[in-house]
């Protein structure tokens, strides 16, 4: 069964790239729209600038990870796209968690 929380359809991403709002921090961009579900919907994504498949998985389970521990504290009612830099290869978990954590807090959604 497919998670509702996970952002799939293509007008989702077009919605949120056109209408909603982004900011960047050091190893992530974050872009977000208002929805109007009891629940945030997520995306996580790395391109091939970020590198190979190896560090493009790394890159989105990192980036999962930190969401997973900061989620108790975000608002709710958001569709959240976390697209990786370049700049996340070798980078630890507590160094990601903090990057998104900032980006976040520019965004006011924690």
């Amino acid at each position: 069964m497919l998670d509702k929380e996970v952002l799939r359809k293509k007008q989702d991403f077009s919605a949120i790239y056109k209408k909603g709002a982004s900011v960047g921090s050091k190893f992530v961009v974050v872009f977000f729209i208002k929805n109007n579900y009891g629940y945030n919907r997520k995306a996580f994504l790395a391109s091939k600038k970020v590198g190979n498949s190896v560090k493009r998985n790394r890159a989105r389970r990192l980036m999962k990870e930190s969401y997973r521990e900061l989620s108790s504290r975000i608002k709710i009612g958001y569709d959240l796209i976390f697209i990786a830099r370049n700049t996340i290869n070798g980078q630890k978990e507590a160094d990601v968690k903090k990057s998104i954590e900032a980006a976040l807090k520019k965004l006011k959604l924690i």
